[in-house]
């Protein structure tokens, strides 16, 4: 008699049934912000964990979240796969070269557009939040929800690792070359806030996890490589959702605290442009490459799907009395999950995990 398959355990049914509703679930983890923020809150602040007669340790429930996705992403990678896009980089390249050339092309479309709104700044402020957010590496997300559909994991980590290891470069020049569109002082905070995301934060936060998970898929036999994606990828899919959460409830406590309707409509509308925008020249981009759906939903994520959380931290370090610009941030956030669902195709429900 044939062992049973993981297709066949509960966790792996229910880890099934929520890659499935993921984008009904990222939805419930910002409602959940919105109603009830105050978990989240103290999820975001750094608490100790005693360690007995040893020093407490200082415990960030974000970065060890964000670790845990990447670390999954990287335990699900099939090294001989990772080996294929390092000798056929096409899709790799093309992503980086894009991720790197939509802000070019984006932002001063959007602050064209700004500028002639009676806003006192001129849009700068939602300008300056935008630069933030498109300026930052991949998102790590964007293997999460390559997971959820038959995506290039591969390719998108390979996006994900090269993205950051460039940041410390790329951010400042791009945010260098982005800033004239600004007045108002926007652009001397902003040539402030270019290294705060680059550096340790890359390599600690991006760089370790998915390498520990790539070197351990390759130490484990190929029984402890299943039992140990049986575990990790449920967890690192609940933590990305639990992620969601606590950083919604970060923008939306400042929001609650002193409502502005109309700046949360302008976020929404400016960061649904920049979302849409970039998701189509992605989509674009892979069709004129002639790319196969896997590697044109990767190249895809990874024009629109960009690291929030870094740009949360940088507006609250740069900027840390403008905190209504996190609005754009949450915006973002939300609407680049929401196009990340309906850009990778569906996985057949026969199909088996990488």
């Amino acid at each position: 008699m044939p062992a049973p398959t993981t297709a066949d355990t509960p966790v792996d049914r229910a880890t099934a049934w929520l890659r499935r509703r993921l984008g009904r679930a990222v939805l419930l983890a910002y409602a959940g912000a919105l109603i009830l923020p105050g978990p989240g809150l103290w999820l975001r602040r750094t608490h100790a964990l005693p360690l007995g007669p040893l020093p407490q340790l200082p415990l960030s429930t974000a970065p060890f979240l964000l670790s845990l996705v990447l670390f999954s992403a990287g335990l699900q990678v099939p090294v001989r796969e990772l080996g294929r896009v390092l000798r056929r980089p096409g899709a790799l390249l093309a992503g980086l070269a894009l991720h790197l050339a939509i802000p070019l092309a984006v932002i001063p479309l959007v602050a064209f557009l700004l500028h002639r709104s009676p806003d006192t700044d001129g849009g700068s402020g939602l300008v300056t939040a935008m630069i933030l957010i498109v300026t930052m590496p991949v998102a790590a997300g964007a293997t999460v929800w390559t997971g959820k559909g038959d995506g290039d994991q591969p390719t998108m980590v390979g996006l994900v690792l090269a993205s950051t290891l460039l940041s410390p470069l790329t951010t400042p020049v791009l945010i260098r070359l982005l800033s004239p569109l600004l007045s108002g002082g926007y652009a001397n905070s902003l040539a402030a806030s270019g290294h705060p995301a680059g550096g340790g934060f890359a390599l600690a936060g991006v760089v370790l996890p998915c390498a520990a998970g790539i070197l351990l898929r390759l130490a484990l036999p190929a029984a402890w490589q299943e039992r140990g994606l049986r575990v990790v990828v449920p967890a690192a899919l609940a933590g990305s959702l639990l992620l969601t959460y606590v950083n919604a409830s970060g923008a939306l406590g400042s929001f609650l605290a002193r409502p502005r309707p109309l700046l949360l409509g302008a976020a929404l509308v400016v960061a649904a442009l920049v979302c849409l925008l970039s998701f189509v020249l992605g989509r674009c981009a892979a069709r004129l490459l002639r790319l196969d759906p896997p590697a044109a939903s990767s190249l895809t994520l990874a024009c629109g799907m960009n690291n929030s959380s870094a740009s949360a931290v940088l507006i609250s370090t740069a900027l840390p009395d403008k905190p209504h610009l996190l609005l754009p941030v949450l915006a973002y956030g939300l609407l680049q999950k929401t196009a990340a669902n309906r850009v990778v195709p569906r996985r057949p429900a026969c199909a088996p995990r990488g």
